[in-house]
């Protein structure tokens, strides 16, 4: 049976809980070769780590300890993902964080903290895995994962917000950069999706479904679905684009 990524290998940052969990499932479905790239194996909401519940399932993946605040760890992920399978096709800078707090309580140490997982981590990651293929002299696919908050404001989210803001237009630069090379540069700008880290904050959760005309959350699946089309060929003529899946609350 065909699939959507047959032979071609993709890491996924963040990738042991919540989207990225779902997204490197959902990519090993259809074939790809998997590097789950975290800080840690065991998934945040318990139960067997991602790589071996690919394996079990008949497919190849590997974890590779990777913080993404760190340049040298996003290049020996990329380095890992070649070492294991010859290429990498796939980038999903997935890995994020969220803190709400107001401006006037915002610190710098609180600051360094969400910008260098949610923005430096995805600058940094786009950056190794352009080079790798670049350097292959093969086609490949770059998805960032930006938030409706690279969009618009949320409450008390300075922070987050200005995070996903450099993320939703780093990603239509890097596409302009290297449309030439072949290479699609897209992100995903997710609305409330149901995972382990959202459910934390059961009041936001309800003020942002309040608003939701769809009237539910997201789930991973639904994540990971949009994922892959943005990965395979057929977003081939799609490049730049923030593609925001909310259940209509920006709308």
């Amino acid at each position: 049976m065909a699939t959507k990524l047959g032979e071609k290998a993709a890491l996924v940052t963040g990738a042991s809980s919540g989207n990225g969990r779902a997204i490197a499932r959902r990519f090993a479905e259809e074939g790809a070769s998997i590097t789950v790239a975290d800080i840690r194996e065991d998934p945040r909401m318990g139960g067997d780590p991602t790589h071996e519940l690919i394996e079990e399932s008949g497919g190849t993946a590997q974890y590779v300890e990777c913080d993404v605040s760190s340049i040298a760890d996003l290049q020996a992920a990329v380095d890992a993902t070649v070492d294991a399978y010859g290429s990498l096709d796939v980038m999903v800078n997935n890995a994020g964080v969220e803190r709400q707090l107001p401006i006037e309580e915002a610190g710098e140490d609180d600051y360094d903290w969400l910008m260098d997982i949610n923005l430096k981590g995805v600058y940094f990651g786009s950056q190794a895995a352009i080079q790798q293929m670049v350097d292959q002299e093969s086609s490949g696919a770059i998805i960032n994962m930006s938030s409706i908050g690279g969009i618009r404001g949320l409450d008390d989210s300075s922070l987050y917000c200005t995070s996903k803001g450099g993320v939703t237009n780093l990603t239509r630069q890097l596409a302009i950069e290297h449309g030439e090379n072949d290479i699609r540069v897209n992100a995903l700008n997710p609305g409330f999706i149901e995972t382990a880290m959202t459910m934390e904050d059961g009041e936001t959760a309800d003020d942002i479904l309040d608003q939701t005309p769809l009237g539910r959350a997201g789930q991973p699946e639904e994540v990971a679905d949009a994922a892959l089309f943005l990965a395979s060929d057929e977003s081939s003529f799609v490049t730049g684009h923030n593609l925001v899946m909310d259940g209509g609350f920006t709308a």
